[in-house]
């Protein structure tokens, strides 16, 4: 008996050991605004939209995110309407291709703070979030406008754009990732994600369709440039989808062997769609768009995919503008859960647009020459062929720029089992252009290669400064861990502080799908195969 009651004794102990407050929220408890605005990188717009906008007193820092993420949300719906009035205004094609651009980003911006906001809300439910969550999705609506504003310095309107960019918002988000990073180091949020339910948007009939030969798949409809399927295009049967689903059940598009000349999207609030091609030698959706001919870069993408739990087999995606034409990018993705599976991607500079959130490519080719994987998502790449292209004389190649602008983005490139070569093009002239494995796009960029083939075309020095600057050399992350290959000796590498030889298999390792992308949660239910660490 009495051992019973030391073991209860002590059970009731840990519970309550386990339930307490940490003592920095106690001792917090019951402050007000302007101490918990302290704590984070822009404190003065903390204060003054939380002070004029609530009167309560943070209970404690979950109470305290909460508040933060609702005044960021309530200052970009205001910003929104300001944006609305701006379209009015657009005096010239270039004024009303970037306004087109920033409205759109504006409005998948809301999206990401609404679903933060109502995920943490219900965080001890099904349908809640995990902080990593909140951290990928916080990340996008920062990343979105930056994308605005870099759009509007190319089509050279930043002065038009401005009220747009300069309302706080921005300072507001990355305050909210901060914040929100406390929740991720305290919980240990990323390493415990193998333990979470799968996203709503998995079925167990994707990893049969995966798996199956191309004249077994299931199509809900078929496209076909002969007339023998229901459209003869890709965007027809997308619009079609969006008109008659109910629901979010996996919407299959079957795309005939063909090259289909056209610009698709996928918007933001069209969830599960999946392209299946005939092979990437045969499906190829192919455009010409570039910023040369007046689209932005984040415009000129031939497929621009934003919603939620995209799925492509089997297809090309090309940009046909050819190296003079500057950035034309084949594919842009900002799709949370996407994974491309045996495709392909072809341009020349900025291919293809790695634009925001948790992605993942198997099996894939993709050709370029400049900055040719770019963007700011948490994207994985493994098994894949990257073929560098012969550029326009005088030019250098450079594999990736990516795009990470705070340091709380959870955000990065990593290229993993995969192999970096000449195309054909380059191969006969490649000692007449220099090579390199990426540079700086913004101060925080983040790349690394794990256990990759890279052959000799890659420069020594490995990495490129910006433009011939110290940029971001210091708060950069660029790192390279057991690759092989000629061009894969460390020695002559650049001497930045933010470059690394990765030689601990506990650092490498969080690139890897299991924590870059927390794909045990989703991934394995998609069908793909996919090697989950090192």
């Amino acid at each position: 008996m009495l051992l019973l009651l030391i073991h209860i004794y002590i059970s009731f102990i840990i519970l309550i050991s386990q339930s307490k407050p940490d003592s920095d929220e106690l001792l917090a408890g019951g402050r007000d605004i302007s101490y918990w605005c302290q704590t984070t990188p822009h404190p003065e717009p903390c204060n003054y939209f939380l002070g004029h906008n609530s009167h309560d007193r943070p209970k404690n820092r979950a109470h305290f995110r909460k508040m933060l993420i609702q005044v960021t949300l309530d200052r970009a719906l205001h910003a929104q309407n300001c944006t609305t009035r701006l379209g009015n205004e657009c005096g010239s094609k270039r004024k009303k291709a970037a306004w087109s651009d920033c409205n759109r980003l504006f409005s998948d911006t809301i999206f990401q703070l609404n679903r933060t906001l109502e995920g943490i809300k219900r965080n001890t439910s099904r349908k809640g979030c995990s902080s990593f969550d909140a951290q990928t999705w916080l990340s996008a609506a920062l990343t979105n406008l930056e994308t605005c504003r870099s759009g509007s310095f190319e089509l050279n309107v930043p002065k038009f754009i401005a009220p747009i960019t300069t309302n706080n918002v921005s300072e507001l988000i990355s305050d909210c990732l901060a914040v929100n990073r406390a929740f991720l180091s305290h919980k240990n949020d990323v390493e415990n994600t193998g333990d979470q339910e799968f996203p709503s948007w998995v079925r167990d009939g994707d990893r049969k369709l995966l798996q199956s030969s191309p004249w077994a798949w299931r199509a809900n409809v078929v496209v076909a440039k002969d007339g023998s399927g229901q459209f003869t295009s890709i965007q027809a049967a997308i619009n079609y989808a969006a008109k008659v689903r109910r629901g979010n059940a996996r919407f299959i598009i079957y795309v005939k062997r063909g090259v289909y000349w056209e610009n698709i999207e996928v918007g933001y609030n069209l969830y599960n769609i999946m392209l299946v091609g005939d092979g990437m030698r045969y499906t190829v959706i192919s455009g010409s768009r570039s910023v040369a001919r007046g689209f932005t870069t984040y415009s000129s993408a031939t497929a621009g995919i934003d919603g939620i739990g995209f799925i492509a087999r089997g297809i090309t995606f090309r940009n046909t503008a050819g190296p003079q034409s500057a950035q034309a990018v084949a594919l842009r993705s900002a799709s949370d859960f996407s994974v491309f599976y045996s495709c392909g991607f072809q341009g020349y500079q900025d291919t293809l647009f790695v634009h925001a959130q948790r992605q993942f490519y198997k099996y894939c080719y993709i050709y370029g020459t400049i900055d040719f994987i770019f963007g700011n998502a948490a994207v994985v790449f493994q098994n894949c062929l990257i073929y560098v292209r012969r550029p326009l004389h005088g030019q250098v190649n450079v594999i990736t720029a990516q795009g990470r602008i705070d340091p709380n983005q959870n955000t990065g490139i990593s290229i993993q089992y995969s192999v970096i070569k000449a195309a054909p093009d380059l191969k006969p002239v490649v000692k007449d252009f220099r090579t390199y494995l990426g540079r700086p796009w913004q101060q925080f960029s983040r790349t690394v290669l794990l256990k990759t083939y890279i052959d000799n075309l890659v420069s020594p020095q490995g990495w490129l400064a910006w433009e011939n600057t110290k940029f971001a050399w210091d708060t950069l992350y660029y790192g390279e861990y057991k690759n092989i290959g000629p061009g894969s000796y460390t020695r002559n590498r650049v001497k930045w502080k933010g470059y690394r030889v990765i030689r601990s298999a506990n650092e490498a390792s969080k690139f890897t799908v299991n924590n870059l992308i927390s794909g045990r949660t989703w991934l394995k239910a998609s069908g793909v195969p996919f090697s989950s660490g090192l």
